[in-house]
């Protein structure tokens, strides 16, 4: 890469600007031409200390080159500072991370837009907190992502024709991933990369308003939960990279309260918050994953937690740990010690289940040995204890490194299964047919897990009911973020049914199995979608096709979205497809901002006031990175 580009350096935000004095980011180029330059020194900065994971995306998780240069510098210095990449910017001066920053960021829109979209009632106008239609990442406590027609204003049969009402984009965004709380019309929106909340009023369902916005000061990650303190007030938690925890009252935005939940420098918030009978149950993620296979990185020695805050205080209650802390194990054979044992992150939001007293949350991989019991594994936890009083491992012995795949270093491990199969969906609790419950978990094996809540209580283990397998599975799915249930079926996606490079009968798609038993009721698999435009315009399209967000069931249909941009709506009943919609293109917002649909991941699929909303973007996989808020409506003709 012997020419780059100068580009101009514009503060965008309060992010920025705190970010900007933080580093002393001198650098303006706004006295360069546009024409070809001399080699910026950020380019030798990028091949040094990025290209090994950025270059290589698929492999790694990380964000592509391309994707880099269209973030803010907001975003990427926070990253390096405070957020995911803070070992990769420690190991920079800030000489460095100045020349880095201007060498992948380019000038974007700024946030002028907020003030002409403004709510202009004076004041307010009174919100009905008892209605309340998305929970939390599940919609309800118990994770089911089932709306009524009287929640969504609309049946989901009514998708068999649908037309788009308004598009709204987000300035220096490449990712769209965090789904919004919805009470009574307003919708609480996280934009995880440029650290806001927007509260925005769909009242009138044709023109939408922003009542509030709040900024966190900190990469946002999760999606928002709604609920209250025992006072009453009415809340919003959020969970952000760092894995703090932020609580804003839902009806002026301001900031109650922020906690710092990590233990670890590389915890990760991931998992969006529940919040029940006055207090929020946070789960806790990490970053280990990535940073182990670097080799100068003494391996590992961070674990997953789910914590417990009183709602009105931040008082923290109770941690619950899915391990004891590490020790040295080994000399992994330069003489340092290899330590153990770690992992069991938790990616996913709780079921909360309120008869029995249990929050249950599903866990990822070992990142070294000895793999503890409760890695890639169900655990219930007493709500007023946590207390992990039952667990069920679904695979044993995953030790797994994001890098040891195509690079060995001393902390790669031979002696493991090597999956990644973690439970990064969240659980649900189902009531069936016989009025007894089910706890459902789908894991990135490509295995749907049914398990009896009461017998596991009593055998003081998960007792499996039933299971369903799509596939082996992979590292990015099997069945990855999500899985919902209308009480007759399940639903659940699946992004890729076998190993890069290997095939079989299954393919990426979504399949509907009875919550009785698990049998295939109906299967759509997907098929790559390349004509016009989209072939150059999705990454990868021929072979990216997978479902790996989670779905959303509106009473009749099921609507879910694919990483090449699609979006699709299926009857429940038949799996018939009612409609199928491209995101992956450019739009025109009514915000004035630059619109660009991508990716379709995480949980982003919800519906309010006769509208469908959809978010679309995604950049991590090497997948399409976008910007939008996609409103559709049931058409009229």
């Amino acid at each position: 890469m012997p020419f780059r580009r100068y580009r101009t350096l514009t503060p965008r935000s309060s992010l920025y600007a705190a970010a900007t004095f933080y580093l002393s980011l001198l650098f303006v180029a706004s006295s360069h031409s546009l024409e070809e330059a001399p080699e910026h020194p950020g380019s030798k900065v990028y091949q040094q200390h990025c290209a090994v994971c950025h270059d290589r995306p698929e492999e790694t998780r990380a964000p592509s080159f391309d994707t880099l240069t269209q973030m803010t510098a907001g975003t990427i210095t926070a990253a390096l500072t405070s957020g995911k990449m803070v070992a990769q910017g420690n190991a920079l001066n800030i000489t460095q991370r100045s020349d880095l920053v201007g060498f992948l960021t380019a000038e974007t829109e700024g946030d002028e837009w907020i003030a002409s979209m403004r709510c202009d009632k004076s004041p307010a106008r009174a919100i009905n907190y008892d209605e309340v239609s998305v929970r939390g990442f599940g919609f309800d406590l118990r994770n089911q992502r089932n709306l009524t027609a009287a929640q969504a204003g609309f049946e989901g049969t009514e998708l068999n024709q649908i037309e788009l009402a308004w598009v709204m984009a987000f300035p220096g965004v490449t990712g769209m991933r965090s789904q919004p709380a919805i009470v009574d019309n307003m919708m609480y929106l996280p934009v995880a990369e440029n650290a806001k909340v927007y509260a925005i009023d769909l009242e009138n369902p044709e023109s939408p308003c922003v009542h509030w916005v709040y900024e966190s000061g900190s990469i946002l990650r999760s999606g928002a939960a709604f609920g209250e303190q025992k006072n009453g007030r009415k809340i919003i938690a959020i969970n952000d990279y760092n894995a703090a925890v932020h609580v804003i009252d839902a009806t002026t935005g301001e900031r109650l309260w922020k906690e710092q939940l990590g233990q670890f420098k590389l915890s990760l918030g991931t998992g969006t918050p529940a919040i029940h009978d006055g207090v929020v149950y946070v789960p806790v993620s990490q970053n280990e994953i990535m940073q182990g296979a670097i080799e100068s990185y003494v391996c590992c020695s961070t674990h997953g937690m789910v914590v417990a805050l009183d709602a009105t205080s931040g008082e923290r209650l109770w941690e619950a740990h899915t391990m004891e802390d590490a020790k040295p194990v080994r000399d992994r054979g330069d003489g340092q010690m290899l330590w153990g044992p770690s992992g069991a992150p938790i990616w996913n939001s709780p079921v909360i289940d309120d008869k029995r007293g249990l929050l249950y949350v599903g866990t990822g991989e070992a990142t070294s040995a000895p793999a503890h019991k409760h890695t890639d594994a169900i655990l219930a936890i007493e709500l007023k204890t946590g207390k992990i009083v039952w667990s069920f491992q679904a695979t044993a012995n995953d030790i797994f490194l994001a890098g040891c795949a195509y690079r060995k270093t001393l902390n790669c491990e031979d002696d493991t299964v090597y999956l990644d199969v973690d439970f990064g969906a969240s659980l649900i609790l189902a009531e069936q047919a016989n009025g007894k419950d089910i706890l459902l978990g789908g894991q990135k094996s490509g295995t749907l897990w049914a398990l009896d809540p009461d017998a596991s209580l009593k055998e003081g283990k998960g007792i499996v009911q039933w299971q369903a397998q799509f596939g082996e599975g992979s590292p990015g799915g099997g069945i990855h973020w999500g899985i919902a249930t209308d009480g007759n079926q399940v639903y659940a996606p699946i992004n890729r049914a076998y190993p890069r490079g290997t095939k079989g009968p299954e393919k990426p798609g979504i399949h509907a199995v009875t919550l009785k038993d698990g049998k295939r009721q109906w299967t759509y698999q997907t098929q790559p979608n390349c004509d016009g435009p989209r072939a150059n315009y999705v990454i990868n399209c021929k072979n990216r096709l997978g479902f790996s967000g989670a779905p959303t069931i509106i009473e009749g249909a099921v609507v879910t979205g694919s990483i090449d941009g699609r979006l699709f709506g299926f009857d429940v009943k038949t799996g018939e497809t009612l409609f199928e919609f491209n995101t992956a293109r450019e739009f025109e917002s009514i915000n004035g901002i630059k619109a660009r649909g991508g990716s379709i991941d995480n949980a982003t699929i919800v519906a309010t006031n006769g509208l469908l909303l959809v978010q679309s973007g995604y950049a991590l996989f090497n997948q399409t990175p976008g910007n939008v808020l996609l409103a559709f409506k049931p058409s009229k003709k």
